[in-house]
């Protein structure tokens, strides 16, 4: 029977955190502020570009403009595979899910365009159907009508899909659209109440992804 897989794309997919940080302080800097480190940079993802330029000048005691957020979207669209590397396993999981004829989406806070250079710089654009960015509907996560937009897009059914992602933004959104949530502890987040299962190792996912949608 025909199943749906939605994944987050930072922290899930792909630790992107070095080229998140890396543009971020190029903005910083045309604007005469001192860097953030990556583990700084770590806490202040998974809301979006928006968000994360918002934080990052926030903790140098700025407020950003909207040239400011232009600037970083620009330099990090243009940088975003510089240092960012799928997480162990990614590659060989998505194939074998594949294999196993689940189709599969990216929902991410991420602007789409900046989703869709990383995925195709890392050879990842192939295995999915569609790519909800935060910027691709009028509402993100965790409002569940991003996942929901998203999986419509790929042609999806609630009730056979699972959403996986590092966030809780992802568990949220996927608990309110009534989808199973997948939470992965290798990426940015903390684990949160309410998933329908944690993972520690991508290749636990097809075997947890197919109990779900048979128990679901």
């Amino acid at each position: 029977m025909a199943r749906w897989m939605l994944l987050d794309l930072d922290g899930t997919l792909v630790d992107s955190v070095p080229d998140l940080a890396a543009a971020l302080n190029r903005t910083l800097a045309a604007h005469a502020l001192a860097p953030l480190g990556n583990d700084a940079v770590t806490g202040m993802v998974g809301d979006g570009a928006s968000k994360l330029v918002e934080r990052g000048f926030g903790a140098r005691g700025v407020c950003a403009d909207a040239a400011m957020q232009a600037r970083f979207l620009a330099d990090y669209t243009a940088h975003a595979s510089d240092h960012s590397r799928t997480y162990p396993g990614v590659m060989e999981g998505l194939e074998q899910l594949r294999a196993r004829g689940w189709t599969l989406a990216v929902c991410t806070n991420k602007p789409e365009a900046a989703a869709r250079a990383l995925l195709v710089a890392l050879g990842l654009a192939p295995f999915f159907a569609s790519v909800g960015g935060g910027d691709s509907f009028a509402v993100r996560k965790p409002d569940p009508g991003h996942l929901l937009a998203t999986l419509s897009a790929a042609g999806g059914e609630v009730g056979r899909c699972v959403m996986v992602g590092d966030h809780h933004n992802d568990i949220i959104a996927a608990t309110d659209a009534g989808v199973a949530s997948v939470f992965v502890r290798w990426g940015y987040g903390v684990d949160v109440p309410g998933a329908s299962a944690a993972i520690s190792r991508f290749a636990e996912l097809p075997d947890v992804a197919e109990r779900l949608v048979a128990e679901h």
